[in-house]
């Protein structure tokens, strides 16, 4: 789904804002839209995605590429979580090894600031691309949801470059996409 320019700008600024202020933290598709996968799912980067029997069960058929709400969540808890290496937060996300400073950056701002728990839900698919909603909390409350977009590269779902920057932009550590 592509939005148009200044109903993008709107989003990001308002959920940048509100994440700035209530977590306190120091897409583009082809027209395909034969896959669309809506599905929930919080975690904590604290403890492992619950195997509850409510999950969602795993995409088939023309949706057999698409990934679950789980599989986003564990991306982001990894991402936002300070014990895993700048090495393997740089797999995580598209053009992440032009973030790496960005990366360690938001490694020390997160190091003692406490667990973040993700909600991802309406996740949506669409060729190589999916965009689903975000939920952050953090000790200091919840943010709106906002939208995050992730890319198929190479088999596997990474956050888009964007999002990515986005997201380190939260943690006070800022990029501007390629």
């Amino acid at each position: 789904m592509l939005l148009p320019p200044r109903t993008l700008r709107v989003t990001i600024a308002t959920a940048a804002a509100a994440l700035a202020v209530t977590v306190g933290l120091t897409g583009c598709g082809d027209s395909d839209d034969s896959s669309t996968n809506a599905t929930s799912s919080s975690t904590s980067i604290a403890a492992a995605p619950s195997s509850d029997s409510t999950t969602p069960a795993a995409p088939s058929g023309d949706n057999a590429d698409a990934p679950t709400a789980d599989s986003l969540t564990a991306t982001l808890a990894m991402l936002s979580d300070p014990a895993v290496s700048a090495d393997d937060k740089t797999a995580l996300i598209v053009n992440g090894e032009a973030r790496r400073a960005n990366i360690d950056q938001m490694n020390g701002q997160l190091a003692n600031y406490g667990a973040l728990t993700y909600d991802v839900a309406n996740v949506a698919t669409s060729g190589d691309t999916t965009t689903a909603d975000v939920t952050i909390t953090s000790p200091h409350g919840t943010a709106p949801a906002f939208p995050v977009t992730f890319e198929k590269v190479d088999g596997e779902w990474l956050i888009s470059d964007s999002s990515g920057c986005l997201l380190l932009g939260f943690a006070q550590a800022p990029c501007v996409p390629a």
